[in-house]
């Protein structure tokens, strides 16, 4: 590829159209956002202290741990044998969805009760009505005066201080796709709206993106007082359960980089607002504004050239190039002997990973090009929901996390261990944001707007790329893709210090 150029990233198909003429699924409106309802009169919305852990100097990081807390297993969802709340409903079929969403409202409201005078003083006022809807019906009620049908979606409605969620498409779609808190986390998001106006935190000249991402921030808070054991009905753990809330705020991601109408922001974006709810709690959701906002964005691309999707197929061709610009980036002169016939190397101080591997005894790294490629194929897919965001950066992030290893073997720097695989993810995280075109824009290889995302999704399929030189990594996605954007907004500096 010529110097300059974009050569990878993604880009979904637009969701906002039907995504099968004719199949009878609910249209998909505002683009892709799934978890907010958008009006044109803007009556609904929906959908250290720097950005990362409100720390100057990063304290190391206890790799057993998830956010500050212990890593968990065990059920996520609702609590066994947990009452159910009593609401009244508008419109409910008295569905387990119905029941579900009920008593996720009900706890989220017993959270707000407590933490909105700690921060924002008076009292919390609950959301005057509940409302639900089914997609496929086409004599479904009206929302915030929108109509219903065909709208798979979910939100809270200024003029009238209600919430109103789909139980015919979206809920179901994602409790088979995430489980059931997936409802929990975008309920919470919803009602992070609430909170916002209610409290004058935002109006309406607010930037949608800044409405858009305090929200998730307080859904993240939330999520932290139910990993918490503080909440009545529902319980998570730190690893698959607290996994499937961030594929959920991933799969609801604003699919077009760089599209004036959607507010939601990338998936790398909600992904840590989210995580900043989570880590800090409620009151740094606060800080959030479009400065904020800004400096997160800082260099990172945010825009496809004309008829440039930003994928880059990988062949050997490809990681040859990648591998020039990822050893000028990482300081490896020489480069990093590259074995193309496989993974496997017969390495006898290293375990063999695949699709790649790399050995610290002969400083080589061996590739199946094929398989890693299938990492990096675009899902096509007519989901109202996706499980996974993939494309081309999936795969060569794998690869560049063995290349990170390769420079730390260099270093004289351990390359087993739990702390180094999270360091590994997090370096890797440094070198992605190096390579972006405002940063960097005569390599051989840029980043694209959509690569982070691919990233993101393929750390919580995934745990190559925030794996030691064995392959071995963390139980929790949450803390694999928290250690990579650290390093993709912070510098290598917060990496080296924080796992250690």
């Amino acid at each position: 590829m010529p110097a300059g150029s974009t050569t990878r990233g993604s880009t979904p198909s637009s969701p906002g159209d039907d995504p099968r003429p004719g199949s009878g699924r609910p249209r998909r409106r505002f683009g892709a956002l799934v978890l907010s309802l958008v009006t044109v009169a803007a009556l609904v919305t929906g959908c250290g202290v720097s950005v990362i852990e409100g720390t100057a100097v990063p304290v190391i990081v206890d790799p057993s741990e998830v956010g500050g807390l212990p890593t968990s297993t065990g059920p996520s969802g609702p609590r066994e044998g947990a009452p159910d709340a009593q609401r009244t409903v508008i419109n409910t079929d008295g569905s387990d969805i119905d029941v579900l969403s009920v008593n996720a409202l009900a706890d989220i409201e017993d959270y707000w009760q407590t933490t909105y005078p700690q921060i924002f003083g008076g009292s919390f006022t609950p959301a005057q009505e509940l409302l639900s809807w089914d997609a496929f019906d086409r004599r479904s009620p009206q929302f915030c005066g929108e109509d219903t049908a065909g709208f798979p979606n979910a939100g809270f409605c200024v003029t009238d201080q209600s919430i109103g969620w789909d139980r015919g498409a979206l809920f179901p779609e994602l409790i088979d796709a995430f489980g059931p808190m997936a409802v929990v986390v975008v309920l919470a998001h919803e009602y992070g709206h609430s909170v916002q106006y209610q409290s004058g935190l935002i109006n309406r000249d607010t930037p949608g993106i800044v409405a858009e991402q305090q929200a998730d921030c307080f859904a993240g808070a939330f999520i932290r007082h139910v990993a918490q054991d503080r909440a009545e009905r529902f319980t998570i753990n730190t690893t698959d359960g607290l996994s499937s809330v961030l594929e959920t705020i991933v799969s609801v991601r604003d699919a077009t980089p760089g599209d004036p109408t959607l507010i939601h922001g990338s998936a790398f974006e909600r992904v840590t607002a989210t995580q900043m709810g989570f880590i800090n709690g409620s009151r740094i959701c606060t800080s959030i504004d479009m400065p904020e906002i800004e400096t997160r964005r800082a260099t990172l691309p945010r825009y496809f050239g004309v008829d440039d999707d930003g994928e880059f197929p990988v062949t050997r061709d490809s990681l040859e190039m990648f591998t020039r610009t990822f050893s000028t980036v990482l300081g490896l002169d020489p480069a990093p002997t590259v074995d193309f016939s496989g993974a496997e190397l017969n390495c006898t101080d290293a375990q063999t990973t695949h699709p790649v591997s790399y050995c610290p005894s002969t400083d080589t790294i061996g590739v199946d090009v094929a398989a890693l490629a299938a990492h990096g194929v675009p899902l096509q897919t007519n989901d109202l929901v996706p499980r996974i965001v993939r494309g081309d950066f999936g795969a060569y992030i794998l690869f560049l996390s063995r290349m990170v290893l390769a420079q730390q073997n260099r270093q004289g720097r351990p390359v087993q261990g739990a702390s180094i695989a999270l360091r590994t993810a997090c370096l890797s995280g440094v070198a992605t944001a190096a390579i972006s075109p405002e940063r960097n824009p005569g390599t051989e290889v840029l980043l694209s707007p959509g690569d982070l995302d691919e990233a993101v999704s393929g750390l919580l399929d995934n745990g190559l790329a925030a794996a030691d030189v064995d392959g071995n990594t963390v139980l929790s996605g949450f803390t694999r893709v928290e250690a990579f954007r650290i390093g993709v907004l912070q510098d290598q500096f917060a990496c080296t210090s924080r796992y250690n």
